[in-house]
């Protein structure tokens, strides 16, 4: 006797559309979208197909991949809107805006990544706290602003693709063959039903094999890719990046480019060492992580010098009052003494 077989899901739907009566063809009155009881996981693709009447908009919207009235664009995946945004990778671009600052610079042959994190919990082990940077392999590193949970998975496919490359080409992945797989991996995730776009931006930092010229890429949620020489991302990424302009220089050696990237998180961190985090690219070496109280001297030599500054400018200014105050027009130096 032959085996049994379970019955297809379009013979179930047949089944369950004879178990029913047929949809009523009389006209009713526009009312606007109508929503169905029926709960979406009893949904067959016939039945919505035959009667997408009696269902949901958007479970029709989402088996057809038509557009079903009454449906805000907003609240699609991979549509446009009728004047021609798509909606959700403007929100994944607001949430990078809301999350926190990472800075990179190109320097002579080092680059340097740096990140504002956020203070710890009292109760919160910090060993196992994630970073803002992280390695995707030995010659490259990545930071991030925006949600840590999209960044993990996202991290997670470009290490598997360094190391696919690794053993299919028996070669390291260049800086910037990871930054567009990166940049891929989000633009795909912009036009597939069902999922959401990646709610983070990056910076792709590192050395090609056999070159000791530094890479910076940035990549949006958009899949849009782009090369730098300074950049920053995340909140008050503008005012950093007006920073960076007024104060990037060619060819700044490895001290001058550590500077300048503490420097620039010290424009929106308002709460010093604490909270910054530092990585630096050298050619042929992996990451290397600033210690903490490398940092805690590095802020205090800036602060020091923002204070003698101030000084300057100051006293500058008093000089200046002074003597507007002991020459009058008309009178000249000393005219008081004569009045």
């Amino acid at each position: 006797m032959a085996a049994s077989r379970a019955p297809s899901a379009w013979e179930l739907s047949r089944q369950r559309r004879a178990s029913r009566p047929p949809p009523s063809v009389i006209a009713q009155p526009d009312t606007g979208p109508q929503h169905s009881t029926t709960q979406d996981s009893e949904l067959y693709l016939p039945d919505l197909l035959l009667y997408p009447v009696n269902f949901s908009p958007l479970a029709t919207t989402l088996a057809t991949g038509l557009v079903a009235e009454g449906i805000p664009h907003s609240n699609l995946f991979a549509v446009f809107s009728p004047d021609g945004h798509v909606f959700q990778v403007e929100y994944a671009m607001e949430a990078v805006k809301r999350g926190t600052c990472a800075v990179g610079v190109k320097g002579k042959d080092v680059v340097v990544l740096g990140c504002e994190k956020r203070s710890a919990l009292k109760l919160q082990d910090t060993r196992i706290t994630p970073s803002k940077i992280a390695m995707v392999d030995n010659h490259a590193v990545l930071a991030f602003a925006g949600l840590n949970a999209d960044a993990r998975i996202l991290i997670d496919k470009a290490r598997l693709e360094a190391q696919s490359h690794r053993l299919t080409v028996e070669d390291p992945v260049t800086i910037e063959y990871i930054t567009k797989y990166i940049a891929g991996v989000q633009q795909r995730y912009t036009q597939s039903g069902g999922v959401r776009p990646f709610g983070i931006s990056t910076l792709v930092v590192g050395f090609d094999p056999n070159d000791k010229t530094p890479r910076l890429y940035q990549t949006e949620p958009s899949g849009i890719y782009s090369a730098w020489k300074a950049n920053a991302i995340g909140r008050s990424s503008k005012t950093v990046r007006e920073f960076l302009e007024r104060n990037h220089q060619e060819d700044m050696d490895r001290e001058q480019t550590i500077q300048l990237t503490i420097k620039s998180l010290l424009e929106v961190v308002q709460t010093g060492a604490k909270n910054i985090e530092v990585a630096i690219m050298s050619p042929g070496k992996s990451i290397e992580m600033l210690p903490d109280d490398q940092i805690e001297s590095y802020v205090k030599s800036i602060e020091t010098e923002k204070q003698e500054e101030a000084a300057k400018k100051k006293t500058g200014r008093g000089g200046t009052t002074t003597a507007a105050i002991l020459t009058r027009p008309g009178g000249g130096e000393g005219s008081e003494s004569r009045e």
